[in-house]
């Protein structure tokens, strides 16, 4: 298994409002997108530096997984997510290497990316996650 790159770096803000202008003013970086994903109880923005994207996450609800993060860790990096092909296949291979799965299957991510997470227990404290663009192959 080898990604073909860092797809992108979630970073958990209180208020996306409020965190926008620093990567905007100070760093020179455009947001190119805001997004909510119900499901996962969050809202995005997202910066492109060079290949890789920062992903700003907001929680909407405080019982979602961000909300959690945000009462007992405070804002700042929150997982690292690698691009991949074939997504089902690497998640294969993660848990026959003895990786813990928080997805064992794919799921709808922000920007209609494929994606799963790896569990930090078995990935040296670092929440990590797999993304595959189902459509790249089409564009």
């Amino acid at each position: 298994m080898k990604p073909t790159h860092i797809e992108h770096i979630g970073i958990a803000v209180n208020s996306i409002a409020d965190a926008i202008p620093f990567y905007e003013k100070v760093l020179g970086l455009e947001c190119y997108n805001i997004e909510e994903v119900a499901d996962q109880k969050v809202k995005t923005a997202f910066f492109m530096v060079g290949q890789t994207k920062i992903e700003l996450l907001e929680s909407t609800d405080p019982e979602g997984p961000i909300g959690k993060f945000l009462e007992k860790r405070g804002e700042g990096i929150h997982h690292i997510a690698f691009a991949v092909e074939n997504i089902e296949e690497r998640l294969r291979e993660a848990e026959a290497a003895g990786v813990r799965l928080i997805d064992a299957a794919p799921r709808r991510g922000a920007e209609g990316l494929s994606i799963a997470f790896l569990h930090p227990k078995s990935t040296l404290g670092v929440l990590t996650e797999f993304c595959e663009d189902k459509n790249r192959e089409n564009k």
